[in-house]
């Protein structure tokens, strides 16, 4: 599994990425088949997962961190990336909290920090993402409270996700240490991040790009979807050429960018994790490249 050398203290990761944001929402949530699941990403490379505190409305860091209880050689073999600043309305856990917002304040912060590594049961994250931009945000606090985690080893390090380049440069403006990934939406069926200015300033800056929904949630396998009438059969195609699934090859073709995307894949298919990283095997030229693109967008390019 080829890996991204961040630098900086933070270990290399995988260049796919398991996401597990749907964790708690699989049918089967015993311990066990977690722990299969993330076995399943090992075997092939796949170390790095993504969290962030709210997922599965707060509980897939302590399914997860409940899983791998026991399990140090696990443990030692990954690097957990996960996230902070949106706070849900949820009335079983909060139900003083009144309004969907974002909190990028030292304090919480901090605090969700700490219950990070409580439920995850690790004892430094090795890389902090802010969740969404908050327009409420003191970049010299956020800031300064990044740079403090740093220092006092609860986190390795420090990154974004769904940032625009002008909300990463204030940000970065009021640190000490770099800002090491941006985690964005990209895919066949979301290229925005093309042409709205985050991938270019990432690869200016030589910062390595994660990718959300790296599959359009699915939507491009969906039967009913008009982008997946346009492009399914050419994905298929390549696949067969390949020995592959179409998804791989989807896939493959944000890795084929020269902007190191790493792609965090989620799902709770054992035997989907298990072809995960057939995408490395996929090769893509350039003129196929922009073939893909045009299929997507239902024409050619300017």
């Amino acid at each position: 599994m080829e890996t991204i050398d961040f630098g900086h203290g933070v270990p290399p990761m995988s260049r796919l990425v398991y996401g597990v944001w749907r964790l708690a929402d699989d049918h089967d949530r015993s311990l066990s088949h977690v722990v299969e699941k993330v076995e399943a990403c090992l075997d092939q490379g796949i170390t790095t997962f993504d969290h962030a505190d709210i997922y599965g409305d707060y509980e897939c860091e302590a399914l997860f961190g409940r899983a791998l209880h026991g399990h140090s050689a696990l443990k030692q073999k990954m690097q957990i990336v996960t996230k902070c600043d949106i706070m849900l309305v949820s009335p079983d856990k909060f139900p003083r909290r009144r309004t969907k917002h974002y909190d990028t304040s030292a304090a919480h912060i901090r605090d969700s920090v700490e219950n990070s590594l409580r439920r995850l049961g690790v004892e430094v994250i090795d890389m902090l993402l802010i969740h969404r931009p908050d327009p409420f945000m003191d970049h010299h606090e956020t800031g300064g409270t990044l740079d403090a985690l740093i220092a006092e080893g609860k986190i390795r390090g420090a990154g974004v996700s769904n940032f625009m380049p002008w909300d990463v440069d204030l940000l970065q403006s009021a640190m000490r240490n770099p800002i090491l990934t941006n985690q964005i939406e990209i895919s066949l069926l979301n290229k925005s991040a093309f042409t709205n200015g985050q991938i270019a300033t990432a690869q200016r800056h030589a910062m390595p790009l994660m990718a959300w929904s790296p599959l359009g949630g699915g939507e491009l396998f969906m039967p009913g979807s008009e982008v997946g009438k346009r492009i399914m059969p050419r994905l298929t195609e390549l696949g067969q050429d390949q020995g592959v699934a179409a998804e791989a090859v989807a896939l493959a073709w944000l890795l084929a960018h020269p902007a190191r995307i790493m792609p965090v894949v989620g799902t709770n298919s054992i035997g989907r994790i298990r072809h995960i990283s057939d995408a490395l095997n996929v090769e893509l030229d350039r003129e196929t490249w922009f073939e893909l693109w045009a299929l997507s967008e239902g024409a050619e390019v300017p």
